[in-house]
């Protein structure tokens, strides 16, 4: 018989490999995973979900999707966050905004901006359902940098603001394997360094961490932590598209009121949202490069790869009969 656990206790899987690409049957303790004690859904206090939407991770399909299945689950994408651009730490008063203007939606309401976790409690508010996306440090890097470099957003930049310095031509065609190699401002990513040459979103823990000074040292060790407690209790889900059919699995069965048939409808669209905001002519980087940026994001792969086994023990705790069955065969 399995003995029950507290409510409070936080499950682990152990491997020899540190970072795991996928916890097996023998490194976690199949009974002990269970969706109930992975699932943080129960303790959101109000029906409204708050995506904390890291950029260039997939946010972009995963908010068209949801645009496709409002209408089938009943509820209302809340489009105001994502026409903000705000700093990356928002002051008190600025939090309190937010979490006031998600409070006063109706219920059923998704609310997407590109912002960090923000404590609804310590502004005597309920919390909502937290949700994110993460995507490999490196790659997201190398789509940020393309990213700003895309000839068509540049071109809508310079309508709206027309008295906007244009950046030189050397500078769109400079490659990242050039600009890693040279050493350029752009491309150096100093562990601890709080100010940035350019805004790149390099910290993907921040969105996590939330908005207060600790969070800020780029791949700094505390912000780990911090990120890495705010996922164990705070967010329902952390998905990555880089597992897309995994993390819709764990949406739908954790998070049934917004993706109830999410895994059915998804392939209905799914040749649509590959090529969202997709850079088709993003160069080859290589090996060696990443491999020098890698480098500089030792913590934040440590965060990157809890989320993943995280997200992981969650769809195990989903499969756990069909493993079973699997492993005494």
């Amino acid at each position: 018989m399995i003995k029950s656990k507290p409510d409070n206790y936080i499950y682990y899987c152990t491997s020899s490999n540190p970072y795991p690409s996928i916890p097996t049957a023998h490194s976690c303790q199949l009974q002990d995973l269970t969706p109930s004690h992975l699932n943080n859904t129960p303790k959101a206090e109000m029906d409204r979900i708050f995506f904390t939407r890291c950029a260039k991770v997939g946010s972009e399909s995963l908010l068209e999707f949801m645009e496709d299945l409002q209408d089938v689950n009943n509820f209302e994408v809340d489009y105001l966050g994502l026409k903000r651009s705000g700093p990356r730490i928002l002051t008190p008063k600025q939090q309190s905004k937010r979490a006031r203007h998600i409070f006063n939606q109706a219920p059923g309401t998704v609310y997407i901006e590109h912002t960090s976790w923000i404590d609804f409690h310590h502004y005597n508010l309920p919390k909502p359902i937290f949700i994110n996306l993460v995507r490999d440090p490196v790659e997201r890097m190398i789509s940020w940098y393309y990213y700003v470099r895309n000839s068509y957003l540049n071109a809508i930049f310079y309508r709206k603001h027309p008295t906007a310095t244009i950046k030189p031509v050397d500078w769109y065609k400079k490659s990242f394997n050039d600009c890693v190699r040279n050493g350029d401002a752009e491309c150096q990513y100093v562990p601890e360094t709080v100010k940035d040459y350019v805004g790149n979103y390099k910290r993907q823990s921040l969105f996590f961490c939330g908005h207060d000074r600790d969070c800020l040292p780029f791949d700094s060790p505390l912000a780990i932590q911090i990120a890495k407690r705010r996922v164990e209790e705070e967010y329902a889900v952390v998905g990555t598209w880089e597992e897309t059919n995994i993390t819709l699995t764990v949406l739908e069965h954790y998070i049934p009121r917004y993706f109830a048939r999410a895994t059915k409808l998804y392939p209905l669209y799914q040749k649509s949202l590959q090529n969202r905001n997709r850079n088709n002519r993003k160069p080859k980087v290589d090996a060696d490069v990443k491999a020098m940026v890698r480098r500089n994001f030792t913590h934040e792969y440590d965060f990157y790869y809890f989320c993943k086994q995280r997200l992981f023990k969650q769809y195990i705790a989903l499969k756990r009969a069909e493993l079973e069955r699997l492993n005494f065969d």
